[in-house]
């Protein structure tokens, strides 16, 4: 497996994201690949810093960065040679199995919205969190950032999605699903949450235990 990471991308690029890929690449299976996209001269730097050999991974230069508070549909048209734009270039075309970014998070939505596509039938695409739980297991939390505003069938999708990822990913194998809401009861939130509710409860694609509240995500 290869696993692109964009090295330009977050507050504290790119040292930090160097120094998570050198971690990384410690404890990762033998015969995973991390490729590193973004400045090479910049990434050979911190790799020195470090007292890394450039060896260990592949570098791939790219010239340009789409900065966070860049429009995100601009950014990915105009700036073909930045990080988050080749890296998704190589994804689509099979040269990398994933791609990572801390970067401006609109052009990873739209990068990959429109390089990978999304699954035929998906309203919209999601960002998913992975929590520790107190009895040492993990939840996932999404939507966390790529939608502003969602309608309640694309809540409900999101409720597919992320019993998919926490089957197949995080190896859970008949997963919950709840509904984050202000309370429990049914009749709780808003009219969204309502209506998503009551999707949510007549589906037979996951297993909908109800609307949960904040505390229950780490129980």
């Amino acid at each position: 497996m290869r696993i692109g990471i964009d090295v330009m991308g977050g507050d504290y690029a790119p040292k930090k994201t160097v120094h998570g890929a050198i971690l990384a690449q410690k404890d990762l299976p033998r015969g995973t690949e991390i490729v590193l996209f973004g400045k090479k001269e910049d990434i050979l730097s911190e790799l020195k810093s470090f007292n890394i050999s450039s060896n260990i991974f592949e570098i791939v230069d790219c010239s340009e960065v789409i900065e966070m508070g860049e429009h995100a549909v601009k950014g990915i048209k105009q700036k073909t040679k930045s990080s988050i734009s080749v890296g998704f270039h190589y994804l689509a075309t099979g040269k990398i199995d994933g791609f990572a970014s801390a970067g401006n998070t609109g052009a990873m939505f739209v990068g990959g919205f429109y390089s990978v596509k999304a699954i035929t039938g998906i309203i919209r695409p999601c960002i998913s969190s992975v929590l520790p739980k107190q009895n040492g297991g993990v939840g996932i939390l999404l939507d966390v950032g790529a939608n502003p505003d969602c309608k309640a069938d694309v809540l409900y999708q999101f409720g597919i999605l992320g019993s998919l990822f926490a089957q197949h990913v995080c190896g859970i194998e008949y997963p919950k699903i709840g509904l984050l809401n202000l309370g429990e009861e049914k009749t709780k939130g808003s009219m969204l949450t309502q209506a998503a509710y009551e999707i949510m409860e007549d589906s037979k694609d996951y297993n909908f235990i109800g609307n949960i509240e904040g505390r229950d995500l780490f129980e």
